[in-house]
C-alpha cells in the first residue's frame, strides 16, 4: 500500500501560510500546489474546491487555539478561552472573512466553543440564557475581530490610533458623541477594549 505524501495537518497548515503570505485571492489549488511542491490534481485526494480549501483555512485558524485547562471559576475561564480565541483569530487577519463566514468542519475545530460553553455552563444558567451568553461572547471576539480588519480609513493601513483620530476628524461638531470618543479610543488598544468588554459582558451574564 502507497503512503500518502501529505497528511490533511499538512494542506491545511500549508493553506493559511499561503493566506497569511499572499491574502486570500491567492487560495487555489494551483497556488497551494505549487507551495507544497506537487501537482494540483494530487490535492484533489484530500479537498474538493475552493470551497473546501477555505474551510481547511478556518480549521487551521481555529484548531490553533491554545485552550488553557479548566478551573473552578467560570468567569474566569470564560474570559480565558475567549481571549485566547480572539487572539487566535487575530494573528491572521488575512483569513478573519472566512472565519467570520464559514463553520469550522473539523473536532480540532469545536474544541473552543465546546470550552466555552462548558464554562458557561458552570454559571448555572438556564438553556436559553446559556445559549444567548455563549452567542454573545461569540459575537464580541468575532465583532471585535471583524471591526479591527475593517478599521483602516486610509491606505496604506492606520494604526487604531491613526483610525480613532480620522474617525473623530470626519465626525467633527455634527456628531459630537463620536468626536467625544474618538479621543478616548486613542488613548486605548483593541486589546485593552476586547478585555474591558468581556469583563463586562461576563458580568452581566454573572448577574442573570
Amino acid at each position: 500500500m502507497v503512503r500518502a505524501r501529505y497528511t490533511l495537518d499538512d494542506i491545511r497548515s500549508e493553506a493559511l501560510r499561503l493566506v497569511d503570505r499572499d491574502g486570500l485571492a491567492a487560495l487555489n489549488m494551483r497556488s497551494l500546489a505549487t507551495a507544497l511542491g506537487t501537482g494540483p490534481m494530487t490535492l484533489y485526494n484530500y479537498v474538493r474546491d475552493r470551497e473546501g480549501l477555505e474551510e481547511l483555512v478556518v480549521d487551521a485558524v481555529i484548531s490553533a487555539v491554545d485552550l488553557p485547562p479548566p478551573t473552578s471559576d467560570w468567569r474566569r475561564d470564560t474570559i480565558q478561552i475567549a481571549t485566547v480565541t480572539w487572539r487566535a483569530v487575530r494573528a491572521h487577519p488575512a483569513a478573519i472573512p472566512l472565519v467570520l463566514t464559514r463553520r469550522s468542519t473539523s473536532a480540532a475545530g469545536f474544541a473552543p466553543a465546546e470550552a466555552l460553553i462548558a464554562a458557561l455552563r458552570r454559571s448555572a444558567l438556564g438553556d436559553r440564557d446559556l445559549l444567548a451568553a455563549f452567542r454573545a461572547i461569540l459575537g464580541l471576539i468575532m465583532g471585535s475581530a471583524q471591526a479591527e480588519l475593517a478599521g483602516p480609513l486610509t491606505s496604506p493601513p492606520a494604526t487604531a490610533k491613526d483610525t480613532a483620530a480620522r474617525i473623530g476628524t470626519l465626525a467633527g461638531r455634527n456628531f459630537p458623541h463620536i468626536e467625544a470618543l474618538s479621543h478616548v479610543s486613542q488613548k486605548s488598544s483593541p486589546e485593552a477594549d476586547f478585555t474591558r468588554g468581556l469583563k463586562m459582558l461576563v458580568t452581566g451574564i454573572a448577574a442573570a
